[in-house]
């Protein structure tokens, strides 16, 4: 049973299989509904759970729902396990997502030059990959040049390309809500020898996290595995993220699943054919540059296969 606001209930009902759907006009109040629904299927005397990690959740509606309904269980983890392991149906889209990004990140990097603007780049990028297929993604691409590059998940600004300049680009697209993410990296003219370095050490800590990539293994060990190369070279405190996680189904404000699996210390969960991950190594200094490099993956009975044909290594132009 699922309840919504009217003017967004035929929206609900022709995008999924739901056939109990509930609607709401505007000046009702939702959880008045929702505990008159409770009531009315016999729930009332049964433990209530949410997802209380979930990104849309008020402390104001929290309360409310805790002061109408009782002591609210966390259900967090409860639906997200079962999301882990993709199905072959679910695979295709992802796949279908990926040749998109593919687009779109060729269309980027074809656009690079000097005197070519963040927003160019960026319109190639999205138009790229709408071209191809996409649908709207989960969160915008992270697109920056020069110093820029060395603040996370920097956006667009109307900057302008410079001899020498550092280029950091990341993209997703999405295909019935599938998404499959991409990171690349270039420079404008020879890049410096500190740059060079970490670009490689970026390098090796995908394929060694990729060596762990399969049944039988963890997210956790996946992750050490990278660190372990980050850390041999010197840039461990250039690298304080965890590793990858879990890609798929996503809507605004995220293109990843979080929630669902990341490739971090602590996720011990037992790797298993069918899952999807994105694996994004990247090493900064904040300020100056970064560098990094991601591929998509789907985990096979043996091994791991990439869904990206874009090249990996720093695009020098």
């Amino acid at each position: 049973m699922f309840l919504v606001r009217r003017l967004e209930m035929y929206n609900l009902v022709s995008n999924t299989f739901l056939d109990d759907v509930r609607s709401y006009d505007d000046g009702i109040d939702p959880l008045q509904l929702l505990v008159g629904v409770i009531q009315e299927k016999g729930w009332g005397h049964k433990a209530i759970a949410i997802d209380k990690r979930g990104w849309f959740l008020p402390i104001a509606f929290y309360e409310a729902m805790s002061e109408r309904l009782g002591k609210l269980a966390d259900g967090a983890g409860v639906v997200e396990q079962l999301r882990a392991v993709k199905s072959p149906a679910e695979i295709e889209k992802i796949e279908a997502a990926a040749r998109y990004t593919d687009a779109g990140m060729r269309a980027g990097i074809e656009a690079l030059g000097v005197g070519v603007g963040e927003n160019e780049i960026v319109a190639r990028m999205m138009g790229g990959a709408i071209a191809a297929g996409s649908e709207y993604v989960g969160m915008e691409p992270l697109v920056a040049t020069g110093p820029r590059t060395g603040v996370p998940h920097g956006t667009w600004k109307r900057r302008r390309i410079q001899p020498g300049d550092p280029v950091f680009l990341e993209l997703a697209a999405c295909h019935d809500r599938y998404h499959a993410a991409l990171m690349r990296s270039a420079w404008i003219g020879k890049p410096p020898e500190e740059a060079r370095r970490m670009m490689d050490t970026c390098l090796a800590a995908l394929e060694a996290a990729l060596a762990e990539a399969r049944p039988g293994s963890t997210c956790e060990k996946m992750h050490r595995a990278c660190q372990h190369v980050i850390d041999r070279a010197g840039y461990t405190e250039n690298y304080r993220k965890r590793s990858g996680y879990s890609i798929g189904i996503a809507f605004a404000p995220d293109w990843g699943e979080w929630q669902v699996l990341s490739v971090y210390d602590g996720s011990t969960r037992p790797i298993e054919p069918g899952m999807v991950l994105h694996v994004p190594p990247a090493v900064r200094i904040y300020g100056k540059f970064t560098v990094g490099v991601s591929e998509s993956i789907v985990i096979t009975e043996n091994g791991y296969r990439t869904l990206s044909s874009v090249g990996l290594d720093l695009i020098v132009i």
